[in-house]
Order: C-alpha cells, then structure tokens, then sequence
C-alpha cells in the first residue's frame, strides 16, 4: 500500500471507493493519454467518469482558464457576468427548449436538485416518477429518485417516488419483447401506474443510463411517455449529464432519439461541458424555471473561471465536430468490440452509440452478473495500459467505455486490443 493511498484512507470516508487494488495517483494527462505517480502511461477510456470530455490539457482550454485566473476568478452571482452570460446564451439555443433560461450548478448532482425543486414547486406536488436503474446524483432528494440501489444508501426521502419500466432494454419482463411492443408495454406500465397516483410533478429520466452500465431503451420510447405525461400535466426533466454535447454521436442531446414531441420541459447537464472543471447546470422555459417565489443565488455556479473553461471547450466541440467524431470513431469501436466479444464466453451484450460503451459481462451460458468478472477485467486492463469504467444495476458487471471525444482510430484499436486482452486474462 502506497504512502499516499494509507494517508487517504485515514481520513476519507470508507463509502469512498477508489478503483484497483492498488490505486493509482493520476499526475498529468495530455490527449487522451494519463500518466500516474509512477510514470506509467494510461490510454484513457474512462475520463474522470466523462468528464474529460474533449482531451487532457487541450490548449483552448487551459489558455481560457489562466487568462480567466489573470482578471477575476470569482464575483458569486450577484454581480453581472459576461461569461456566464455568454454560456448562458449559447446553451438556451442549443437546447432546443422554447423562451429558454438557464441556471448554472457545480455538478450534476446540484443540476438534478434544482430541477426536482422546479419541477415539484411548479406542479406543487412532491410526487416524482423516475426510471428503475436510474442514477441522478449523490444528495438527499437525488438519492431517493436513484433507482439503483447500489447508489441509494436510504430509503429516507423529501420526495414520493414511483418507477417506471424502460430504462434497460434486454433484462426484465418485457425484454423478450420487439422493440414496437416494448415501448407499448412500458407506455401502458406509465399509463397504470398514472392511474394511481394523485398528482405527479414530472419524470425525470436519462436518455443513456450512466452508472446503470449505458442501457436505454429504444428510440422513441421518451416521446410515446410525452404523449401520455402532457395528458396529465406531468413535466419531463432529460437527465443529460452524462448524454449531452454529442457524446452519443447520433445527436447533441440524448432526447432527440425520443424526439417525437420536441424538447423536454427541464434539462439538466455537467460533466463534459467544462471539461474538468466544475460545471453543471438547468435549462428550462421560463413559465418552469421563473416558479420559484423565494431569493436564491449561487455562489459558485457560473463562476467566471468555470464560464470561460466551458465557452472554450464548446466552440472547440463545435468547430471541430466532435460529435461527428464520436458517431465516426465510435461506430468504429463497437463494432471491434462486438467482433472482440464474440470471442469471449463471459460477455452477454455490448451496447451503446457514439463513444458511450458498455460492456455487460455475465457467468457463461447464463444472465448471471459476474462483477468479479468486470473487477478482473478492469485490473488486467489498467496493467495493459488502459483505463476504463465499471457499472450496472446488477452488481457493477458492466465495464464503461466512455473516452474523450477527440478519440483517434488508431487509439480506438489500440483501446480495443488491450480489452481483447484483459478480457482473455481475466478468463
């Protein structure tokens, strides 16, 4: 055990986890590459949980923050803001959500939160409907709209929740189904369970399920539930923290695979926009997000500092087309993936779109999670030189492929090859 990993858990909370057996002290990255306190070199597929979004040490970016640090680092919102003011713009637009605001967090976890305080003041109801394997954050009322139990350490809650079926596509009752009689059957569960429940303030949902091991539904299953919601008045929240900026390749936003009725209500996102910096954040139409008669500030939300690292790192997403890059590059990848697996008696699926990639594992010849598995596989793919994720609602066996989205071919197939690898290692 290192000096450092002793000194960690001396006086860090033991519900801390850190990954490996022997974990590692990232020091510097640049690309999509990272190295660790003993020089090791690191192909990274994994982000900082995708949050390093664009790449490690890009120019842009790291240009716009020290020029930022040189004038003001910090005012609070109180103070007019030309950056996050800026940001502000350019997100409402590309939202897609009419007469749009926005309200800058710290994290997705605080984006989730205000959008649950929104929802539930708007409808005046503190009843949420929310999708089973879901996760939306580590705070109180976040916690109690998880619905992935590995995540939800109390059943105490600020708020009702009822869950709704869809989120995974291949386990549960209704995964023998056609993805038309899916989605029937999913629309007829939200029908049901609206028939009894007094007064709903909305859905809140993850297009791409994150901690859950990247399931979803299929497309359009979103758009039949906005049928059904805007009968009963009940407002849509898109959780988007981890689908958002053209991760997925596909689209911008993960609900415009449900785009059926247009744009969510609410949506919420973080991780990847700041592309390491702390940077989380609400859009909403303005009846939505103007519904709250008490003060509230923020005091770090929309820092200048935070502003100026996002503005650099969205132009420089949307100059370079990085969401072409992750539908080109991506594609590429799971297709190497799926040609890896097939080799491989432990993995049950690899899903995903874009550069958002999971790899289920299971006890061959059977729907058994094999978290040792995922565990085994993560350890032989670090000692490959490669980082990766783990998830999933069924004991953590999924592994999470997740790489910055300036991800080249070539460091697709190198990525592919190491896993090709580990998972032999791992047995």
């Amino acid at each position: 055990m290192s000096g450092l990993h002793e000194r960690h858990l001396a006086v860090s909370p033991e519900w801390l986890a850190l990954y490996y057996r022997h974990p590692i002290e990232l020091t510097h990255g640049e690309g999509r590459h990272v190295w660790d306190a003993d020089g090791n070199r690191y192909l990274d597929f994994f982000g900082g949980i995708l949050t390093t979004m664009t790449a490690h040490a890009l120019p842009e970016v790291t240009k716009a923050v020290a020029e930022q640090a040189g004038r003001i680092i910090h005012s609070s919102t109180l103070y007019l803001n030309r950056p996050m003011v800026e940001m502000a713009e350019r997100i409402a637009t590309l939202s897609g959500i009419p007469d749009a605001r926005v309200f800058f967090t710290t994290s997705g976890t605080e984006a989730n939160d205000t959008a649950l305080l929104l929802a539930t003041a708007y409808r005046r109801s503190n009843q949420i409907l929310a999708m089973r394997n879901s996760y939306h954050g580590r705070s109180f009322s976040t916690v109690s709209i998880t619905g992935n139990q590995a995540w939800s350490p109390t059943s105490l809650s600020p708020l009702q929740t009822l869950y709704v079926h869809g989120g995974v596509r291949t386990r549960g009752p209704y995964a023998a189904l056609s993805d038309e009689a899916f989605i029937r059957a999913c629309v007829a569960d939200l029908e049901d369970l609206l028939g009894h429940t007094r007064n709903p303030a909305a859905l809140i949902a993850e297009p791409m399920q994150g901690v859950g091991g990247f399931t979803s539904p299929p497309d359009g299953l979103f758009a039949a539930f906005r049928e059904v919601l805007d009968r009963h008045g009940v407002l849509w929240i898109s959780d988007e923290v981890q689908t958002g900026w053209g991760r997925t390749g596909d689209h911008f936003w993960g609900w415009q695979a449900h785009a059926g009725n247009g744009p969510p209500d609410i949506l919420t996102f973080a991780k990847g926009i700041g592309n390491g910096m702390s940077v989380g954040g609400v859009v909403a139409r303005a009846e939505v997000m103007n519904c709250l008669d008490a003060n509230s500030i923020s005091t770090f939300g929309g820092s200048p500092i935070t502003m100026a690292a996002s503005l650099a790192n969205l132009s420089y997403l949307l100059e370079h087309d990085l969401q072409g890059n992750a539908r080109r590059v991506g594609g590429l990848l799971i297709e190497r993936l799926r040609s890896v697996a097939a080799a491989s008696p432990a993995v049950r699926e690899v899903r995903g779109r874009g550069l958002m990639i999971g790899i289920e594992l299971a006890k061959p010849g059977t729907d058994e999670a094999d978290p040792e598995a995922a565990a085994a596989v993560l350890e032989a793919a670090r000692a490959g030189g490669l980082l990766i994720g783990k998830g999933g609602g069924h004991n953590t066996s999924v592994l999470r492929i997740a790489p910055p989205l300036t991800l080249t071919v070539a460091e697709a197939e190198e990525g592919a090859a190491i896993l090709a690898d580990a998972l032999h290692a791992a047995g």
